[in-house]
């Protein structure tokens, strides 16, 4: 009956030992700490009365190879061929690969930890130690080989929370690669409608200076009729370097534009002497879907980027927060251990060991509070950006709209007044014919329509940049089907413990 009643005073002296540690794990506790942001939700954000002139009824994202719609095939490859070659894509393509390498890392702590190990350490004994003879004062070969194995019990999901947080980190850096190649996309395709443009500006500018230089010839012929003066000759010969200057600046516009597409494309400057004029683009119909700011979550991957990035916030405040709670580990081994390695074989040797192992943070010194801390502030952080960036997502395509609905009115002032303008040019032509007015009444016409058609040039131009402007804002056909949010463990509204 001795060995029973020592037992139980044992088991007595342990459960003492283990409700003392419990006690003394108080002082390391996360009361009061806790998160304040909240997630603002997309159906707050109100933009039906600011989209509906867009398009009342239509349900249509871009295409994730949305540049296919303008029906350049010239457009097509350049796009393609700096998708391909981008320094900058390759290394959002790297930083992909490292978090989804971290994300293997953080799951290796959830699974069974397997080590071997091998030590032969040649090893003189002390006379005056421990080691009775033979061992005192001679040389022997300690010999000690071991598997051994470990496993931690993730009771309260450390390691889960932290394995999520590297997921989330992961996802983050997939939609940052796309947001990386979608800028590209649209820095090419806004590049090739600049070249565009300058051709458009220079044909016209060109027209320009032949005009004048008529007007020029003009004078001159007058002049020696005695029907002008030599001021109207100067005012002709005046305008000729104001015209060939203006093709000399769209000169220049044309090369920077080949210029920056090649640095688009990752090539050297001549690169872009070898692209040949555009030609006219197509024009996509506007059609902007009813439920944006709720879509857009899914459809612009900066926003779907930052969302990734407030759960992987979330999921480290529950990784800090389950530092405070005890680990309990199982570890053990089993091996051959030896004096001499004539007996490193033999029976005997084995050796084996089982045993838990729990670790209770106590006095730290507040490390896990200021831990915590600063995990809260982090996420936080994380949810204003979020939420700071689905609104300006959504002012983004409310921008591009306001701006595209403008050009439009723009347009058709514009083509009014180019139709008035080649009215007046037809009247001009008539009395000239009926000898009732000069050539240069006819050529001073020519000037208005001129003018006109430089202005459609330009809203033609800006009309294409906005439509790739709202490709952009509306994600470039991205597409992602959010999973909803985990809650924080603790927020300002909920109570701490």
């Amino acid at each position: 009956m001795t060995e029973p009643v020592a037992l139980s005073k044992y088991n007595r002296r342990g459960w003492l030992a283990l409700l003392l540690l419990l006690a003394l794990a108080a002082c390391a506790n996360s009361r009061g700490l806790f998160t304040r942001a909240q997630v603002a939700d997309a159906n707050s954000i109100k933009a039906e009365r600011s989209l509906k002139a867009a398009s009342p009824t239509a349900e249509k994202w871009p295409d994730e190879r949305w540049w296919l719609q303008f029906g350049d095939a010239q457009l097509n490859a350049l796009v393609e061929e700096a998708l391909a070659n981008s320094p900058s894509l390759r290394v959002a393509r790297a930083r992909v690969d490292k978090a989804n390498a971290l994300v293997v890392s953080a799951n290796a702590a959830r699974n069974v930890q397997i080590t071997g190990s091998l030590d032969s350490t040649r090893e003189l004994f002390s006379k005056n130690g421990i080691y009775p003879p033979p061992l005192a004062g001679s040389w022997f070969w300690l010999n000690d080989l071991q598997l051994n194995v470990s496993y931690e019990f993730d009771i309260w999901d450390k390691n889960r929370s932290a394995y999520e947080s590297a997921r989330g980190q992961s996802k983050a850096a997939q939609a940052d690669a796309y947001a990386a190649a979608l800028l590209l996309s649209t820095s090419v395709a806004r590049s090739y409608v600049q070249l565009q443009h300058g051709y458009e500006r220079r044909d016209v500018a060109d027209a320009t200076l032949k005009q004048r230089e008529q007007l020029l010839e003009l004078a001159k012929t007058r002049l020696s009729a005695g029907l002008d003066s030599r001021s109207e000759l100067k005012q002709a010969e005046t305008a000729i370097p104001a015209a060939r200057q203006e093709l000399a600046q769209l000169d220049e516009t044309i090369a920077l534009a080949r210029n920056q597409l090649a640095a688009l494309l990752a090539r050297g400057p001549d690169r872009g002497l070898d692209i040949a004029r555009p030609a006219p683009l197509s024009k996509a119909a506007v059609l902007v879907p009813s439920n944006l700011p709720v879509d857009l979550i899914g459809r612009r991957a900066d926003v779907a980027a930052q969302r990734w990035r407030v759960e992987a916030a979330l999921q480290d405040t529950k990784n800090a927060r389950a530092q405070f709670y005890p680990d309990i580990n199982l570890a053990g081994f089993i091996g051959l251990q030896s004096l001499g390695f004539s007996n490193w074989i033999k029976a005997g040797s084995e050796i084996a060991g089982i045993g838990p192992a729990i670790q209770l943070p106590l006095f730290d010194g507040g490390r896990l509070r200021g831990n915590l801390a600063g995990k809260n502030a982090d996420y936080d952080i994380a949810v204003e950006q979020y939420n700071q960036t689905l609104v300006d997502a959504v002012h983004d395509v409310a921008d591009q709209l306001a701006s595209l609905r403008a050009v439009a009115a723009q347009q058709r002032e514009n083509a009014d007044g180019l139709a008035h303008a080649n009215a007046i040019r037809a009247l001009a032509l008539e009395r000239y014919r009926a000898g009732l007015g000069n050539y240069i009444q006819v050529l001073g016409t020519e000037a208005q329509i001129l003018t006109q058609q430089s202005a459609a040039a330009d809203l033609n131009a800006r009309e294409l940049e906005l439509s790739i402007d709202l490709v952009r804002a509306l994600g470039g056909g991205y597409h992602e089907t959010p999973a909803a949010l985990s809650s924080p463990p603790e927020s300002a509204t909920g109570s701490a413990s």
